[in-house]
């Protein structure tokens, strides 16, 4: 799933491409979302908050879309082939141009249309965004070491009501740089773990937004990206031994972490201990 790096440049790439002028195209292709307020309005700006995005209207109303797993904005040139391709696809999910640019919401995971006043009935849940103009890091501070008894640290991060715009990638990097175990219990970290890893993700989050590309290791390069996510099987950047992954969460609704338990210190509990070879090798018959 996009992470907030990846919706703030998104963001950043929309707004450039639509904020003040008149929205000569609004095509919503959503259950029964219509047009009819956005018509003939401009956008004002385009904003992230967290992992949605908030295109604000000057007639008062928002259209918010989230990417979920598999969702994007394209930005095609307006009257080009792309762009009157990408308005052709049938995965196209909503389309807003102006007389210069064509942008395309295309496999969105969540689209909304709601007054601009009612913009906290679907992000007001959130927490601090960790690229935003409200990042509070001693809120968040306090959000973790409050934690729910039985919550892990990994859990925590990726909790978008304590912090926003975490996700896996981001989790898994941040902890495996401060060497904490993921499925450690977060309340009962030391207010000094629980400071410098909320220093730690916003300083990595915020230096990898600048990069097209997400990368933890500062090398843009396909095998050379991060230190731990992607990379079960392969050695450690730090020690050499095997990077892992297992399920993070409840049973049905978990996720895979991946992390090295030579520097993080042990096995998770979820993790059965068998062997576990590269993401995509075929395994021996």
């Amino acid at each position: 799933m996009p992470e907030g790096d990846t919706v703030w440049r998104t963001a950043q790439r929309l707004h450039a491409a639509l904020s003040g002028r008149p929205a000569t195209l609004v095509d919503i292709r959503w259950g029964e979302v219509g047009e009819g307020p956005l018509r003939d309005a401009s956008i004002d700006e385009v904003v992230p908050r967290g992992k949605h995005l908030l295109h604000r209207f000057d007639s008062g109303w928002t259209l918010h879309t989230h990417l979920r797993m598999e969702g994007s904005w394209r930005v095609e040139a307006a009257g080009s082939e792309a762009a009157a391709r990408g308005l052709r696809r049938p995965d196209l999910r909503a389309g807003v141009g102006n007389a210069a640019w064509t942008t395309l919401g295309l496999r969105l995971g969540e689209l909304d249309l709601v007054r601009r006043s009612d913009e906290h009935l679907l992000v007001g849940h959130l927490g601090p965004d960790v690229l935003g103009t409200d990042w509070d890091p001693g809120l968040v501070a306090r959000r973790i070491v409050g934690s729910s008894t039985g919550t892990s640290i990994a859990a925590a991060l990726l909790d978008q009501q304590v912090l926003a715009g975490v996700g896996t990638f981001w989790a898994s990097e941040v902890l495996f740089a401060q060497r904490l175990h993921p499925w450690h219990e977060a309340a009962s970290l030391s207010p000094e773990q629980v400071d410098t890893l909320v220093a730690r993700v916003h300083e990595l989050m915020v230096r990898g937004r600048e990069h097209a590309i997400q990368s933890s290791t500062g090398i843009l390069r396909a095998d050379a990206r991060s230190w731990v996510h992607g990379r079960s099987g392969r050695p450690c950047r730090r020690c050499g031994q095997a990077v892992r992954v297992a399920p993070l969460g409840r049973q049905g609704a978990d996720r895979v972490f991946f992390y090295c338990p030579a520097c993080q210190g042990g096995i998770s509990p979820t993790d059965d201990g068998r062997p576990q070879g590269p993401l995509g090798a075929r395994r021996p018959r």
